[in-house]
């Protein structure tokens, strides 16, 4: 084992995860946060962690910041102790005898969170769950929108940026280079239409899959449905301000980081101004997207249908029937 991992194995005496919520990012995983959240014996942080891949910088852009000269990034191997004592932090509050938690939607896209989930002394369960990709890509989008990182509509995103929104709904390289690392006992794999069909039976795999008594999850969490939809009222205002003020949507996150460049002096963000003063005269408000095109539906399901091929065998269950079947 190298140096460099080595420094990622847990040290003693501090307490973290024994499952993880890995993703897939917007396919349910903020409902199964919610609902394993009121269980008794569990205790889970209300924010997603994304520790063992925080320094990948094409999940986490904006997790790091240069100031014209220099960089302020999430380097573990720079400071292990404050980068673990960090992550610990995110459980203090958990009970003796509760199992901890932790929902990181992007470990299921970064292969190197695998490889550190990996080499921990700890046999951690993880749950994966994959929603149909074109309409988890779309949802993703509309997450960018409002966190001030979309600068395209969404025809134009697949032109000129389609890593952003495409890239996490490539689930059979993803699951096939997770399981290279971590053995596939170990990954409950949930398909989010069939969870929504079917909350009961898909919990109780869930709960036994983690170690945790089904019996004791209240009845009113089994039936919650987290995350509904806000927009902007205007999204092509929306649009319009992110282009030219997008670094203001890369704040929020870094100051909830072990290193943020308040950490490094810190600088007042105008940008980030513009967003707060934006958000009073074009609101989020609860309502739902407007409807994908047609024949951008039609396009990204020929790509994932091609693209997923090998999906069914490596799971050894028809998944693509569900989201494909309607096609001829």
């Amino acid at each position: 084992m190298s140096c460099t991992m080595s420094n990622w194995i847990l040290p003693e005496g501090l307490r973290t995860p024994d499952f993880i919520i890995g993703g897939a990012m917007k396919s349910g995983t903020t409902t199964l946060h919610y609902i394993l959240g009121q269980h008794p014996q569990v205790f889970i942080p209300d924010r997603e962690v994304n520790f063992y891949d925080i320094d990948n910088l094409f999940q986490h852009p904006d997790f790091n910041y240069f100031d014209g000269a220099n960089w302020v990034s999430q380097r573990l191997e720079d400071d292990p102790e404050r980068f673990w004592q960090w992550y610990a932090s995110h459980f203090e509050g958990a009970g003796k005898d509760q199992l901890v938690g932790e929902d990181s939607t992007t470990y299921l896209s970064s292969e190197i969170a695998a490889r550190r989930i990996a080499v921990q002394n700890k046999q951690l369960k993880l749950i994966i769950l994959l929603r149909h990709p074109t309409e988890r890509a779309y949802s993703q989008y509309w997450h960018l929108v409002r966190t001030g990182r979309a600068i395209y509509s969404f025809e134009d995103t697949l032109r000129y940026d389609p890593f952003s929104v495409l890239q996490r709904s490539l689930y059979l390289d993803q699951l096939n280079k997770f399981f290279r690392h971590v053995a596939p006992e170990r990954v409950k794999v949930v398909i989010f239409e069939e969870f929504m069909a079917d909350k009961q039976g898909a919990l109780r795999e869930i709960c036994g899959h983690i170690g945790i008594d089904y019996r004791q999850l209240p009845p009113a969490a089994v039936e919650a449905h987290k995350n509904g939809s806000l927009v902007p009222r205007h999204p092509g205002f929306e649009v319009a301000k992110n282009r030219f003020f997008r670094a203001g949507g890369s704040m929020s996150y870094q100051a909830r980081l072990p290193m943020n460049p308040a950490l490094a002096g810190g600088h007042i963000n105008f940008p980030r101004l513009v967003n707060i003063a934006h958000r009073r005269i074009n609101p989020l408000v609860k309502a739902k997207p407007p409807a994908m095109k047609p024949s951008t539906h039609r396009l990204l399901d020929d790509y994932f249908e091609r693209e997923l091929d090998g999906l069914d065998e490596l799971l050894g269950r028809p998944v693509l029937p569900i989201w494909f079947g309607h096609r001829g």
